[in-house]
């Protein structure tokens, strides 16, 4: 809770102050070396020709530049011991005018040189960085603004040090190395928090040091704390007021301040008193790191007494920062070494804002998504749910796949898992999670107590079956780590898994198909479109083979298909084909026919019965648009059908083993249906490729162990061609079906694989056959002891088939071979995979 309410703060405070210090940060970047800047474009006017010329006295100098003013008061004079330097007076402000005017004065002669060129705009910069260039200056809204921000640059450097405080905090690479490889979110969170780490002690240092002029209760606070004084007007020189007073004559009090100060100085500021006042030289050395590491002498100027010495070097270190605030705040206090790194920092502030916006903006995005799915949330007490959909979520994409996952549940609750509590468990027979990780392998911000109080110890799951889908990024090297966390947690206490974890790679539309397609295995509705749309190929349907006519079983077939044109056709063994279905012409011929719409009425060129054909069909006719275009406009696609891929590329087409399967009422499946029944061969069919990582070859060669069932024969059978191909290790099949007689699917190119050595060994049982009567889990514990042999030779297991039945029972009795470590072990490693369905 502490996290959340930080973070909000903190996007709150950066969508309102973000720009304002942004402005602030350029400005003050550009002042940092005003004066040299200034100088470099003011030949003739901070700087002049060394002359050989004897220089004028303070009071010649100050008489000739009254003069050209029409006897306007100087107020001060800074005199430059270097030769190029002209100096500088400050003369009294006209009447009506708020402060004075200053130009440089050439010192041999006395003249006027002006003021240096750039003067206006820094002053222009200077107002814009103090007080955003706003009307009445220091006393409007203006400084308020600035104040704000500072205050609110403070609470970014500490609440960022927390929010982005590492699991390894003593790791220095986890807060010093930035990762450019990464892209889009991720790269400009890593901008932000990796470089707010470098930047983090200036902006606390800029912040601390610009309040002194923000807030008088601020300055007088810091004075107090370390000096012990009161109010800084102690401390301000008191100079004349009236333009038209005479100046004191500086003659005696000059003398006795070269003899004071020994003539040793860079430059010395010379500040007419108000009244009988003494006469005030501030000297700055030449080996002085910067303007306020000055000597002050005060000087009675009819007498020449020194009546005060104020050394630096003698200074405590509370007046020492009082009376070099602005040397601390632009790092000049610091050296060359600390102006460069402030200016540097400063100009990084835009930074900050443009990355603060846009991962604000992407946040936004997610969250209007997720508006548009309104779901039922937590059960209320008392209340049982059968199926329970629990996310985990940092930026709301995993909240927006829960509840799409509960909508194909018929809204079965979802439950953010910091409020996951042991009853809701116990009271479900099933969990689906939905679980990001954040950053460097974290939790998400919500599931830190759950992470750390929950998962410490293993929970009574037996009752459950769960899945999980693990979010992540594969840009940071902990991947989906907080999702496999999880996964373990539920194993430990006993849950059985559905099917594999589904790891997905930030917005990977690929992984929400499957996790959509892995549901509907389980009991979720079949009929949803696709959560996450692709555009797919022209594949031409050239093969249709019935491969167990007679069969108990349903029939099957070997489906070939081919791409048309330069349809994009790259696989390799494990991946999916996913096939968009159309119904037949009976079923939209009845749809239409019910609605009283004519079939060859014609939108955007194509009629009305082919838009249907590929369309989730409208229930009832009921408040239908009366316009067929505007019906058309309102068709959903039907949701894609996957199919292992048999074949390799080598092969020239995708090669699928189809069931077909019909309804109680005798209804054609929608994917099955089209592929053995309505499409017709040599027909076009719309299909896409899908790289199915989690089932590609493992990636160091070695022995396989392939064991499935059916129509799943069709994933193992890529993998077989592959090492028949390439002449990798041997593998051993174990395969189930009914019938030996009419069930041995591709009989003869197995048995040709088993005579080659490709198949070292090749087991296969049928469970209708009284001479056999097993199915394939028997056959894996029969060979427990050999397979623990393929094992520890480092054998990967491929299981591919049907998630009810087949697939549990032969995870049971691997982990009965091999023990729960070993297979736990394996997974993790890539060495146990499966595709089931």
């Amino acid at each position: 809770m502490t996290r959340q309410i930080l973070f909000q703060v903190h996007w709150f405070l950066g969508i309102t102050a973000g720009i304002v210090l942004a402005v602030m940060g350029v400005s003050g970047a550009m002042l940092s070396y005003e004066d040299e800047i200034m100088a470099a474009l003011s030949p003739g006017v901070v700087t002049i020709e060394p002359s050989g010329a004897l220089r004028l006295s303070p009071d010649a100098i100050i008489a000739r530049a009254s003069a050209q003013r029409d006897g306007l008061a100087v107020t001060s004079l800074t005199m430059e011991a270097q030769p190029d330097r002209a100096h500088l007076v400050w003369f009294a402000p006209q009447p009506g005018k708020g402060r004075g005017e200053s130009s440089y004065v050439d010192p041999h002669d006395g003249r006027l040189l002006g003021r240096a060129t750039g003067h206006d705009l820094f002053r222009f910069v200077t107002s814009l960085h103090r007080w955003l260039a706003l009307p009445e200056g220091g006393n409007g809204i203006g400084r308020q603004i600035t104040g704000f921000s500072a205050l609110a640059l403070i609470y970014f450097a500490l609440s960022g040090l927390y929010l982005r405080w590492p699991r390894k905090p003593l790791d220095w690479r986890a807060w010093l190395v930035l990762d450019l490889r990464k892209s889009g979110r991720n790269l400009y969170r890593a901008l932000h928090a990796v470089i707010g780490g470098w930047v983090l002690v200036f902006y606390l240092l800029s912040a601390l040091t610009g309040l002194w002029w923000s807030y008088d209760w601020y300055r007088q606070g810091v004075l107090h704390a370390l000096t012990g004084q009161g109010s800084r007007q102690e401390q301000r020189e008191e100079t004349r007021p009236d333009g038209a007073a005479r100046p004191p004559v500086l003659a005696t009090a000059w003398r006795s301040f070269l003899r004071a100060s020994g003539g040793h100085f860079e430059n010395v500021r010379i500040t007419m008193p108000a009244g009988d006042k003494p006469i005030s030289f501030r000297a700055l050395a030449p080996e002085a790191r910067h303007e306020r590491m000055t000597d002050e002498y005060r000087i009675d100027a009819t007498s020449g007494a020194v009546e005060k010495v104020d050394l630096h070097a003698r200074r405590n270190w509370g007046k020492t920062i009082t009376t070099s605030m602005l040397e601390i705040h632009r790092g000049a206090f610091f050296g060359t070494a600390g102006r460069i790194a402030l200016l540097l920092t400063s100009l990084t502030m835009p930074l900050f804002t443009i990355t603060g916006f846009l991962l604000y903006f992407a946040r936004r995005k997610k969250k209007k998504a997720l508006r548009a799915l309104d779901v039922p949330t937590v059960p209320r007490a008392g209340e049982a749910s059968e199926t329970l959909i629990v996310h985990a979520s940092q930026t709301g994409g995993a909240v927006r796949l829960a509840r799409l996952t509960s909508t194909a549940f018929e809204s079965a609750p979802v439950v953010p898992i910091s409020q996951l509590s042991p009853d809701m468990l116990a009271g479900a027979r099933r969990a689906l999670f939905v679980i990001s990780t954040y950053g460097e392998g974290e939790p998400p911000d919500s599931a830190r107590g759950f992470a750390s109080r929950t998962m410490a110890s293993p929970a009574p799951l037996d009752h459950l079956d769960y899945a999980v889908l693990a979010l992540g990024d594969r840009e940071y090297d902990d991947f989906c780590a907080f999702g496999h966390g999880v996964d373990r947690w539920l194993h430990a206490g006993g849950a059985k898994r559905m099917f594999d974890m589904i790891e997905m790679d930030g917005d990977d539309a690929d992984a929400q198909r499957q996790w959509q397609q892995q549901i509907v295995s389980i009991g979720a509705r079949g009929d949803m479109p696709d959560w996450e749309t692709h555009a797919y190929g022209r594949w031409r349907l050239v093969e249709r083979r019935h491969l167990n006519p007679g069969s108990h079983g349903g029939p099957a077939f070997h489906i070939a298909i081919a791409p048309i044109g330069d349809t994009e056709a790259d696989w390799l063994p494990g991946d999916i084909a996913e096939v968009a279905p159309r119904h037949g012409p009976a079923r939209v011929a009845e749809w239409l026919a019910g609605a009283g719409l004519d079939g060859n009425a014609r939108v955007d060129g194509v009629t009305l019965a082919d838009h249907l054909a590929g369309a989730i069909l409208p229930d009832t006719v009921q408040g239908l648009p009366g316009d067929v275009a505007d019906l058309v406009r309102t068709l959903r696609p039907l949701p894609h059908r996957e199919y292992s891929i048999a074949s390799i590329q080598a092969d020239g087409c995708v090669h699928l083993l189809v069931r077909q399967v019909r309804d109680e009422r005798g209804v054609l499946g929608l994917g099955s249906g089209w592929l053995t029944e309505l499409a017709p061969v040599q027909g076009e069919i719309a299909m896409r490729l899908r790289a199915n990582a989690n089932f590609r070859p493992p990636d160091q060669p070695g022995p396989m162990i392939l064991i499935g069932n059916g129509t799943g024969l069709a994933g193992l059978m890529a993998h077989l061609r592959q090492r028949a191909a390439t002449g990798a290790s041997p593998a051993w099949l174990l395969f189930g079906e009914r019938s030996a007689a009419l069930d041995a699917f591709h009989e003869e190119e197995l048995l040709a694989l088993h005579a080659r050595g490709v198949l070292g060994r090749l087991d296969r049982t049928w469970s209708r056959d009284l001479q056999c009567g097993r199915y394939v889990q028997d056959a894996v514990t029969a060979g427990a002891e050999e397979i623990r042999g393929w094992v520890s030779t480092g054998a990967s297991v491929y299981v591919c088939g049907s998630i009810a039945g087949m697939a549990p029972a032969v995870d049971a009795a691997l982990r009965m071979a091999l023990g729960d470590d070993q297979v736990e072990s394996m997974i993790e490693t890539g060495r146990y995979r499966r595709d089931i369905y």
